[in-house]
Order: structure tokens, then sequence, then C-alpha cells
């Protein structure tokens, strides 16, 4: 009865699909995404030389912003930027369609999918995107070895120098200068209680500005989150995305870029948000994980969590009540026929595209 049950489900989600879509199936040898801890040197060598490799590209032409600048509230696409940068200015333009919206836990899916595919096509790395398990760091996540690692070839580089606006000095990254939103250096600055500025005027969903980030990375708060409600994507999403969840945390912890705060030499309107976070590396990692949570809670309960999806294509934290009432967006509605938005740099696919990890246009699972 279980098989048929989970058959019945599987059949109607299939009806959502292109015929094209039967051809997923052909993922029989999927690549595993480790933890970045578990890596040997060579293989962080190899993500890193990647990464630096992406940064020398040139500006993509193709690159095609279609969120009106005075909604995304971002400069101009620089001209004399980076392939990398192109990569960030995706996320910039989009940012306010990806983040509180249906759109978030598919979309940032398929851009990690995304980066890692431009760093093997065009830099011929053959390894996988690693995750960064929080879960390891909620003890303190100031010692962790991803931020005490100083290597130039094979580690990520330590905190940043706060007397040189928190720019890295050490690491495989300080040498990349990144476009957005001002030319400046990779910074990180190690922030324990990121929300104790935030007013209710800049947040009303924020309920505890007192919250300490790794908080958000206990085990058994990651593993209430592979146990949410079987099915209740918009209910699993809320808790993953919530201020004191571990995708604001993570972001918020590692701070300056990470965390979208301009630097001190940015032009005089630079808006403190989460646009140009991908210019740090780590944002691959720190998705990642993102996306492992979400596959667990998937597997957890595949009958009806494999192919569940919910959510509105508008933002609406205006208030707690309006977050409550729609934890992932507001009419109109998008599904799972709904196209992921590229801004011209790859082919849009649908978001059921992306529903299956080992589906065919993906073929990675997590170790």
């Amino acid at each position: 009865m279980r098989w048929m049950r989970f058959a019945s489900s599987l059949l109607a989600a299939l009806s959502f699909f292109t015929l094209e879509a039967v051809a997923w199936a052909e993922c029989t040898k999927p690549e595993v995404r480790k933890e970045w801890r578990t890596l040997s040197t060579s293989e962080k060598a190899a993500w890193i030389a990647a990464v630096n490799c992406v940064s020398k590209f040139p500006h993509d032409p193709k690159l095609a912003p279609i969120v009106p600048r005075n909604i995304s509230d971002i400069p101009p696409v620089n001209e004399s930027s980076s392939y990398w940068d192109d990569l960030t200015y995706i996320h910039m333009d989009l940012n306010t369609r990806i983040h509180f919206t249906g759109y978030f836990l598919p979309w940032h899916r398929w851009y990690v999918a995304v980066v890692e595919s431009v760093m093997k096509s065009r830099c011929g790395f053959k390894g996988t995107v690693p995750y960064w398990d929080w879960r390891l760091d909620y003890k303190d996540v100031k010692t962790s070895p991803l931020f005490t690692d100083p290597d130039p070839i094979s580690g990520f580089g330590t905190w940043g120098d706060s007397a040189k606006d928190f720019q890295v000095q050490d690491g495989g990254f300080a040498n990349i200068e990144y476009a957005y939103p001002v030319p400046h250096m990779l910074r990180r600055n190690y922030t324990l209680q990121p929300w104790l500025q935030l007013t209710p005027e800049q947040d009303p969903t924020m309920t505890d500005v007192n919250w300490e980030g790794n908080a958000s990375f206990v085990p058994q708060r990651i593993q209430e989150l592979v146990d949410h409600t079987p099915g209740d994507f918009p209910g699993f999403q809320m808790r993953m995305e919530a201020q004191v969840g571990p995708h604001a945390n993570g972001h918020q912890i590692v701070g300056a870029d990470m965390a979208g705060y301009c630097p001190s030499d940015a032009y005089p309107n630079c808006l403190p948000a989460p646009t140009f976070s991908v210019n740090e590396p780590l944002f691959q990692l720190h998705h990642a994980m993102v996306d492992k949570v979400w596959y667990e809670w998937q597997h957890a309960n595949p009958e009806k969590s494999f192919w569940a999806f919910h959510g509105g294509s508008i933002q609406n934290q205006t208030s707690l009540a309006a977050a409550n009432e729609y934890p992932n967006g507001m009419p109109p509605w998008i599904s799972l026929t709904t196209k992921i938005q590229a801004d011209g740099l790859f082919p849009e696919v649908t978001i059921a595209d992306i529903m299956n990890t080992t589906g065919g246009y993906l073929c990675y699972v997590y170790e």
C-alpha cells in the first residue's frame, strides 16, 4: 500500500511535466557533495582554484537584468567586471524575487548547480561544490576550520582585518577584487549577535534582536527542520529562512560581504542587503547546506514531501501577521511549471526540473 500511495503521488506530480522531463531517469551515477572538512587538501585547492579561475573571465554582455533598479536598489552593471561578478549580479538583480517567496529554495538549488557547472565548463573543475555543515560549528563559529586556515592554495582564509575595513588578508581568495557594490577585496567580519541594531521598521518580523547567530545551528534545531511536517513546504521554508533560522544567520554571523554590508567607501545610499553576498565564496557552501537540509526533508517522507511545493511570487514581510499568512510569498502563485529566471546567462528551466537532484538535469546526492 505504501508503494502504491507513493506511485500515485509521483504520477500526479508528473502530470505537471513536459514530455522532455521523462529523460530525468538518465541520472545513474550521481556525484556526491561532501562537507568541506572531509575534503583532501588537493580537493580543497581544486575548488578554490576554480573560483579564482572564474573570477578571471571577463564580463559577459549577455547579462540582462530584469528587475527595475528602483526596486532592486542595486548599482548598474559594471561592464569592466568579471564573470564571477556577473554571477553575483544575477543574485543582486533578483534579490526581491528569490527571498521570502516560493522561488527561494528551488532558485538557490539551481543557482549553486549552475555555478558549479561554470567551474567545470570554463575551468576544468572535476569535483562538486562542498557544503558547510553548520551543526559542526554551533558551539563556536569563530574558530571553525573554515575560518582558521590561511593557506593561499587550500585555505578559506581567516577573519578580516578591522583596521582595513575587514578585508581578508590571507587564504585562497585574498587577491580577488569584487565589483559590487563598489570595487573592493573580500571582507569578513564575525558577528555573534547580528540583529542588535535591527529596528521594527527595518524588519517587523524579527522577534528577538538579542539572538546569537550560532543558536540557529544547534543540531537539534536542524533536525527539527528535517522532521518538520511532511508536505508542508511553506512551513519548512519559513523555518529555514526566518531571521532566527540557519539561512539568515549563516549570512549574518560571517558578516561584511556575506551579510551584504557595504564597504566603507561605498556610495552614500548603499543599502545593507543580501544582494552581493555571492562575493563571498562561502555563499556556495552555505547554500549547498541549505539545499542539503531541504534534500533531507524531501527524503525523510518522500510520499508527502518529495514533490511538495507551494509559494507566491511577491514578498510580504510587512508585519509578523503578513509573514505568517504568506510564509513564502503572496499571489500570484508559482508552480512546478514556473520558469527559474536567469538574467540571460543560462537557459531557463522550470521549478519541476530541479525538484529531484538525481532527475537528469541535476545529478548529485549528499554525503
